[in-house]
Protein backbone atom coordinates (compact mmCIF):
# COMPACT_ATOMS: atom_id res chain seq x y z
CA UNK A 1 0.00 0.00 0.00
CA UNK A 2 1.20 3.06 -1.24
CA UNK A 3 -0.66 5.62 0.73
CA UNK A 4 0.43 8.03 -1.50
CA UNK A 5 -1.14 11.51 -2.62
CA UNK A 6 -1.03 10.84 -6.14
CA UNK A 7 -3.42 8.48 -6.05
CA UNK A 8 -6.84 9.61 -7.10
CA UNK A 9 -10.09 9.63 -4.58
CA UNK A 10 -11.42 6.09 -6.69
CA UNK A 11 -7.58 4.63 -6.40
CA UNK A 12 -7.16 5.24 -2.86
CA UNK A 13 -10.74 4.02 -1.72
CA UNK A 14 -10.17 0.54 -3.46
CA UNK A 15 -6.50 0.60 -1.72
CA UNK A 16 -8.32 0.83 1.62
CA UNK A 17 -11.13 -1.16 0.62
CA UNK A 18 -8.35 -3.76 0.29
CA UNK A 19 -6.37 -3.44 3.14
CA UNK A 20 -9.70 -3.36 5.51
CA UNK A 21 -10.79 -6.68 3.82
CA UNK A 22 -7.30 -8.11 4.81
CA UNK A 23 -7.18 -6.69 8.29
CA UNK A 24 -10.97 -7.94 8.81
CA UNK A 25 -9.96 -11.26 7.38
CA UNK A 26 -7.40 -11.76 9.61
CA UNK A 27 -9.60 -10.66 12.73
CA UNK A 28 -11.96 -13.39 11.42
CA UNK A 29 -9.25 -15.88 11.42
CA UNK A 30 -7.56 -14.60 15.08
CA UNK A 31 -10.86 -15.08 16.54
CA UNK A 32 -11.92 -18.33 15.41
CA UNK A 33 -8.48 -19.66 16.53
CA UNK A 34 -9.08 -18.35 20.06
CA UNK A 35 -13.09 -19.25 19.84
CA UNK A 36 -14.33 -16.27 20.33
CA UNK A 37 -17.15 -13.95 18.14
CA UNK A 38 -15.70 -11.54 15.60
CA UNK A 39 -18.57 -9.39 16.93
CA UNK A 40 -16.94 -8.90 20.41
CA UNK A 41 -13.66 -6.90 18.30
CA UNK A 42 -14.15 -3.09 17.57
CA UNK A 43 -11.57 -1.95 14.94
CA UNK A 44 -10.23 1.44 15.69
CA UNK A 45 -8.46 2.87 12.24
CA UNK A 46 -5.46 5.42 13.72
CA UNK A 47 -5.32 7.77 11.26
CA UNK A 48 -2.19 9.77 12.33
CA UNK A 49 -0.79 11.72 9.78
CA UNK A 50 -3.19 10.81 7.02
CA UNK A 51 -5.86 13.35 6.14
CA UNK A 52 -9.61 13.73 6.65
CA UNK A 53 -10.16 12.30 3.04
CA UNK A 54 -9.23 9.22 4.68
CA UNK A 55 -11.38 9.23 7.03
CA UNK A 56 -14.48 10.00 5.13
CA UNK A 57 -13.19 6.70 2.55
CA UNK A 58 -13.00 4.64 5.61
CA UNK A 59 -16.27 5.66 7.05
CA UNK A 60 -17.96 5.05 3.52
CA UNK A 61 -16.23 1.56 3.68
CA UNK A 62 -18.21 1.06 7.23
CA UNK A 63 -15.60 1.73 9.02
CA UNK A 64 -17.00 3.64 12.49
CA UNK A 65 -14.12 4.21 14.66
CA UNK A 66 -11.46 5.87 14.16
CA UNK A 67 -8.34 6.72 16.50
CA UNK A 68 -5.69 9.53 17.10
CA UNK A 69 -2.76 10.40 19.22
CA UNK A 70 -2.12 13.93 19.26
CA UNK A 71 -4.49 17.04 19.81
CA UNK A 72 -3.22 19.29 17.64
CA UNK A 73 -4.21 17.04 14.65
CA UNK A 74 -7.55 14.79 15.86
CA UNK A 75 -9.26 17.81 16.79
CA UNK A 76 -9.27 19.90 13.12
CA UNK A 77 -9.57 16.34 11.61
CA UNK A 78 -12.81 15.17 13.75
CA UNK A 79 -14.48 18.74 13.05
CA UNK A 80 -14.02 18.30 9.43
CA UNK A 81 -15.71 14.82 9.94
CA UNK A 82 -18.29 16.01 12.34
CA UNK A 83 -21.14 15.11 9.73
CA UNK A 84 -20.15 11.26 9.95
CA UNK A 85 -21.66 8.50 12.15
CA UNK A 86 -17.89 8.28 14.06
CA UNK A 87 -16.90 7.57 17.27
CA UNK A 88 -13.16 9.17 17.91
CA UNK A 89 -11.12 7.66 20.15
CA UNK A 90 -7.94 9.45 21.42
CA UNK A 91 -5.07 6.74 21.86
CA UNK A 92 -2.24 8.75 22.86
CA UNK A 93 -0.38 10.08 25.76
CA UNK A 94 -2.22 13.21 27.16
CA UNK A 95 -1.51 16.08 29.07
CA UNK A 96 -3.45 17.57 31.53
CA UNK A 97 -3.56 21.40 29.70
CA UNK A 98 -4.97 19.40 26.72
CA UNK A 99 -7.40 17.45 28.47
CA UNK A 100 -10.19 20.54 27.55
CA UNK A 101 -9.42 20.85 24.45
CA UNK A 102 -9.86 16.64 23.67
CA UNK A 103 -12.97 16.19 25.66
CA UNK A 104 -14.49 18.66 22.67
CA UNK A 105 -14.50 15.88 20.02
CA UNK A 106 -13.66 12.57 21.65
CA UNK A 107 -15.99 9.86 22.56
CA UNK A 108 -13.18 7.47 24.51
CA UNK A 109 -10.10 8.49 25.80
CA UNK A 110 -7.82 5.44 26.40
CA UNK A 111 -4.75 6.77 28.03
CA UNK A 112 -5.76 8.05 31.36
CA UNK A 113 -3.07 6.92 33.80
CA UNK A 114 -3.37 9.18 36.38
CA UNK A 115 -6.05 11.08 38.81
CA UNK A 116 -4.66 14.07 37.92
CA UNK A 117 -5.39 13.81 34.60
CA UNK A 118 -9.06 12.40 35.86
CA UNK A 119 -9.96 15.57 37.20
CA UNK A 120 -8.83 17.43 34.22
CA UNK A 121 -11.01 15.07 32.20
CA UNK A 122 -14.37 14.99 34.62
CA UNK A 123 -14.00 19.23 34.59
CA UNK A 124 -13.50 19.78 30.68
CA UNK A 125 -15.99 17.14 30.32
CA UNK A 126 -18.94 18.74 32.71
CA UNK A 127 -18.06 22.03 31.16
CA UNK A 128 -18.49 20.93 27.67
CA UNK A 129 -21.81 19.10 28.56
CA UNK A 130 -20.71 15.11 27.60
CA UNK A 131 -19.87 12.19 28.72
CA UNK A 132 -16.44 10.67 28.20
CA UNK A 133 -15.27 6.89 28.41
CA UNK A 134 -12.22 6.18 29.98
CA UNK A 135 -9.57 3.43 29.61
CA UNK A 136 -7.47 2.83 32.11
CA UNK A 137 -3.77 2.42 30.44
CA UNK A 138 -1.48 0.27 32.07
CA UNK A 139 2.51 0.42 31.50
CA UNK A 140 3.42 -3.55 30.65
CA UNK A 141 6.97 -3.18 31.04
CA UNK A 142 7.44 -1.32 34.19
CA UNK A 143 8.85 1.97 33.39
CA UNK A 144 6.16 4.14 32.65
CA UNK A 145 8.99 7.13 32.28
CA UNK A 146 9.61 5.41 28.91
CA UNK A 147 7.45 7.36 27.59
CA UNK A 148 4.24 5.64 26.32
CA UNK A 149 2.86 6.51 29.69
CA UNK A 150 0.90 3.85 31.59
CA UNK A 151 -0.17 3.35 35.45
CA UNK A 152 1.89 0.47 37.37
CA UNK A 153 -0.49 -2.63 37.11
CA UNK A 154 -0.78 -1.93 41.42
CA UNK A 155 -2.13 1.95 40.58
CA UNK A 156 -4.82 0.63 38.17
CA UNK A 157 -7.30 -0.04 40.52
CA UNK A 158 -6.84 4.34 42.38
CA UNK A 159 -7.10 5.19 39.03
CA UNK A 160 -10.23 3.46 37.86
CA UNK A 161 -11.79 4.04 40.91
CA UNK A 162 -10.97 8.01 40.20
CA UNK A 163 -12.78 7.92 36.31
CA UNK A 164 -15.76 5.79 38.23
CA UNK A 165 -16.48 8.15 40.49
CA UNK A 166 -15.86 11.72 38.34
CA UNK A 167 -18.46 13.34 36.83
CA UNK A 168 -18.93 13.36 32.86
CA UNK A 169 -16.70 10.00 32.88
CA UNK A 170 -17.35 6.32 32.43
CA UNK A 171 -15.07 3.71 33.23
CA UNK A 172 -14.55 1.49 30.37
CA UNK A 173 -12.02 -0.93 31.20
CA UNK A 174 -8.04 -1.02 30.90
CA UNK A 175 -5.59 -0.26 27.45
CA UNK A 176 -2.01 -0.95 26.99
CA UNK A 177 0.59 -1.18 24.24
CA UNK A 178 2.87 -4.20 24.27
CA UNK A 179 6.66 -3.63 24.97
CA UNK A 180 8.77 -2.79 22.01
CA UNK A 181 10.45 -5.98 20.65
CA UNK A 182 9.56 -8.92 22.84
CA UNK A 183 6.74 -11.06 22.74
CA UNK A 184 3.24 -9.75 23.20
CA UNK A 185 1.47 -12.39 24.67
CA UNK A 186 3.02 -12.22 27.94
CA UNK A 187 2.20 -8.41 28.50
CA UNK A 188 -1.18 -8.77 26.82
CA UNK A 189 -1.47 -12.08 29.07
CA UNK A 190 -0.59 -9.99 32.16
CA UNK A 191 -3.10 -6.87 30.51
CA UNK A 192 -6.09 -9.42 30.89
CA UNK A 193 -5.40 -10.45 34.21
CA UNK A 194 -5.54 -6.56 35.53
CA UNK A 195 -8.89 -6.38 33.24
CA UNK A 196 -10.30 -8.94 35.32
CA UNK A 197 -9.33 -7.86 38.27
CA UNK A 198 -10.93 -4.41 36.93
CA UNK A 199 -14.33 -6.14 36.76
CA UNK A 200 -14.60 -7.78 39.84
CA UNK A 201 -15.69 -4.23 40.86
CA UNK A 202 -16.23 -2.61 38.48
CA UNK A 203 -18.31 -5.21 36.38
CA UNK A 204 -19.23 -3.02 33.25
CA UNK A 205 -15.91 -2.05 32.43
CA UNK A 206 -15.05 -5.00 29.78
CA UNK A 207 -13.42 -2.73 26.92
CA UNK A 208 -9.72 -4.38 26.65
CA UNK A 209 -8.18 -1.97 24.32
CA UNK A 210 -4.85 -3.76 22.74
CA UNK A 211 -3.39 -5.03 19.57
CA UNK A 212 -1.72 -3.41 16.36
CA UNK A 213 -1.24 -3.96 13.05
CA UNK A 214 1.69 -5.99 14.01
CA UNK A 215 0.30 -8.03 17.15
CA UNK A 216 -3.77 -7.88 16.78
CA UNK A 217 -3.96 -12.00 16.46
CA UNK A 218 -2.12 -12.15 20.20
CA UNK A 219 -4.15 -9.33 21.60
CA UNK A 220 -7.26 -11.19 20.73
CA UNK A 221 -6.08 -14.60 21.94
CA UNK A 222 -5.62 -12.96 25.03
CA UNK A 223 -9.33 -10.87 25.24
CA UNK A 224 -8.85 -7.91 23.62
CA UNK A 225 -12.36 -5.97 22.65
CA UNK A 226 -10.89 -2.67 20.43
CA UNK A 227 -7.45 -3.09 18.26
CA UNK A 228 -6.24 0.28 17.10
CA UNK A 229 -4.55 -0.50 13.68
CA UNK A 230 -3.26 1.90 11.87
CA UNK A 231 -0.02 0.98 9.18
CA UNK A 232 -2.35 -2.06 8.07
CA UNK A 233 -4.81 -0.17 6.98
CA UNK A 234 -3.57 2.96 5.75
CA UNK A 235 -0.19 2.20 4.67
CA UNK A 236 3.51 3.54 6.09
CA UNK A 237 3.19 6.97 7.54
CA UNK A 238 3.29 10.18 6.06
CA UNK A 239 5.85 12.64 7.00
CA UNK A 240 3.28 15.75 6.49
CA UNK A 241 -0.52 15.99 6.60
CA UNK A 242 -2.41 17.02 4.02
Amino acid sequence: MTGGSSLTPEERRAELAEALAAVRARIAAACAAAGRDEGEITLIAVTKTFPASDVRLLAGLGLADVGENRDQEARPKAAECAGLPLTWHFVGRLQTNKARAVAGYADVVHSVDRPRLVTALSDAAVRAGRTLRCLVQVSLDDDPAEGRGGAAPGAVPEVAAAIAAAAGLELGGVMAVAPLGADPLPAFTRLAGVAEEMRRNHPGARIVSAGMSGDLEQAIACGATHLRVGTALLGGRRAIVR
